[in-house]
């Protein structure tokens, strides 16, 4: 177990998020700043320290005058999330936070190492809408949106644990983001696309990712997908589908009731052709629920219908099953047999690595923990 990490932010407890520097366009940072009695140039500066020196607290912005600094505090750099928790599994590979909102909502991030990337899963929500029973976001339903600067400011958190060392062998900064923490992200549109805009915007505006680097997952929200498609960024885009039948997927997979699987992996397929960016369809593999063979053979069938294989991947997933849940995880043999299915079908599908089930590790899984503590 590492060392408690310093907090980011400490939350205020009441009224709605506060808005932050995080929350601004490039533009609108320009604009905050004047009506602070300051220059233009001085919001250059102030970025530099957000985006460069992962720096939030304006009492140690020492190229500012001093006697601006605590309004320029109060005013746009409020805080935002409060460190419940941090576990860490795999050798300290992987870190797992927990946070606290100023409203006392909680929220999840985990960072992990792989040998050429770190990658952090961030979330968009608090809580979840979309009821899937097999999820424990899911079936704790929604609390709230998560604000933009609420969303981005889990990007700064995991760089600041970066530059502490708090992941034994990373160095440098995150290589990738994938929305596939708590929430749903096309639910949360604006706010998600705002801290996208800033995650790829170049310093001193942003934090120069490449969008090839970042990962929206979507239960299958149709018309946001297509929103999505005409944003022209090339984003990999994931969706959660889970089953490649109608009746199945209405179960197990509420949001089904409304966009059926062939109008999901229609918006998919057309994001593919204009964006050029493989879709992932992501698979929980959930025993005797939807790892039939039979059902890897309809998997195929959906997706072949759309055109070239090059377009999609399908991402298997062993489930981490939620204390107390009816839900659990294939057993080994019946994955080998839909793995090969989908590979003599020609279709391109891996199976993830699975990574903390210790430290309760699934979505949502920590949050309801402390809640029910």
């Amino acid at each position: 177990m590492p060392t408690q990490l310093p907090l980011v932010f400490e939350a205020p407890r009441r009224g709605k998020p506060p808005k932050h520097w995080l929350d601004l366009a490039p533009e609108e940072r320009v604009e905050a700043t004047v009506k602070l009695g300051l220059p233009k140039f001085r919001a250059d500066q102030i970025s530099r320290h957000v985006f460069d020196r992962l720096e939030v607290d304006a009492a140690n912005f020492t190229d500012l005058p001093a006697a601006i600094r605590a309004d320029l505090g109060e005013q746009l750099f409020p805080n935002l999330l409060d460190q419940v928790t941090v576990r860490s599994t795999d050798d300290g590979s992987t870190l797992k936070t927990l946070w606290k909102l100023h409203d006392g909502s909680l929220l999840e991030s985990v960072l992990m190492r792989y040998p050429n990337r770190t990658t952090l899963c961030i979330s968009s929500q608090a809580g979840c809408g979309m009821a899937c029973p097999f999820c424990a976001t899911g079936q704790g339903g929604l609390k709230r949106n998560l604000s933009q600067a609420e969303i981005t400011a889990q990007v700064l958190a995991a760089d600041q644990q970066l530059a502490t060392g708090a992941v034994p062998g990373a160095s440098g900064r995150l290589n990738n983001i994938v929305f596939m923490g708590m929430g749903e992200p096309l639910a949360n549109y604006n706010a998600v696309m705002g801290s996208i805009r800033t995650f790829v915007e170049p310093s001193p505006n942003g934090f120069g990712m490449s969008a090839r680097h970042i990962t929206v997952s979507t239960v299958g929200l149709v018309p946001q997908i297509t929103k999505l498609t005409e944003e022209g960024l090339p984003l990999t885009l994931a969706v959660s589908l889970h089953a490649p039948d109608d009746e199945l997927r209405d179960e197990i997979v509420p949001i089904n009731n409304r966009w059926k699987v062939d109008e999901v992996v229609d918006a998919a397929w057309e994001y593919a052709k204009k964006t050029k960016r493989r879709v992932s369809i992501e698979y929980a593999m959930m025993r005797d629920i939807n790892d039939q063979v039979e059902r890897a053979e309809l998997l195929a069938k959906v997706l072949k219908r759309r055109g070239d294989w090059g377009w999609v991947h399908v991402n298997l997933i062993p489930l981490n099953p939620t204390p107390g849940s009816k839900w659990t995880a294939s057993r080994k043999v019946d994955e080998k047999a839909f793995i090969d299915t989908l590979d003599r079908r020609g279709v391109p599908v891996t199976l993830r690595d699975t990574r903390g089930q210790d430290i309760d590790g699934a979505c949502g899984q920590l949050a309801a923990s402390q809640s029910q503590a």
